[in-house]
């Protein structure tokens, strides 16, 4: 059963949907994604793309980030995602969006944040939609400098050979848990070169 690692929400169990259509992150995964970013959190602002229960956000905002944008076009995961937001009491820090990505980063709806300090992409493997995310994420002008993006992929080279778009960012931590390989990159403004 999936639940928060630590924080405030600590301990708590969160909902998930039944059946295949969701795969949420290993426990293994998350542990070491967030012992990377946890003194980087405070403050900062989360977009959860393919939010699915909620939980990668949610152990977030549980960690000190600030406010948290939950988006997935399921209407089954955004109820399942909704009660989990009430379950760890973070009601005013979460808004919970039921759209397709693409519809989220091509305008900026009201009361979004204007950028986010932490994105975290997880959208179903076959699809392989990390790559074209991360493009609507530079173009859309969303990613704060220095931002963190957390990917999911069954792909290694989660930009699919595309140099122009890695050369925005920095691969800080590669590791394979089970089928997924978890990327965390953080995100530079200016183009690095090495």
């Amino acid at each position: 059963m999936m639940r928060i690692i630590t924080g405030r929400a600590r301990g708590t169990h969160l909902y998930t949907l039944e059946g295949e259509a969701t795969r949420p992150t290993s426990e293994r995964a998350k542990e070491a994604v967030f012992s990377m970013l946890q003194f980087e959190l405070a403050g900062r602002t989360v977009l959860d793309l393919f939010a699915g229960s909620g939980q990668m956000a949610l152990e977030a905002v549980s960690r000190g980030a600030e406010r948290a944008v939950l988006v997935d076009a399921s209407p089954k995961a955004v109820e399942i995602i909704k009660k989990n937001v009430v379950k760890t009491h973070f009601e005013k820090e979460c808004t919970v969006l039921c759209a397709d990505y693409t519809d989220v980063l091509r305008t900026r709806r009201p009361g979004m944040p204007e950028r986010f300090g932490l994105v975290v992409l997880d959208p179903p493997y076959a699809k392989r939609l990390v790559c074209p995310a991360l493009s609507l994420l530079l173009k859309g002008d969303w990613l704060e400098d220095d931002a963190f993006v957390v990917c999911e992929s069954a792909e290694e080279d989660i930009f699919e050979g595309n140099e122009a778009m890695a050369s925005h960012f920095e691969v800080r931590r590669r590791a394979k848990y089970g089928v997924a390989y978890v990327t965390v990159l953080s995100y530079h403004k200016e183009e690095r070169h090495e």
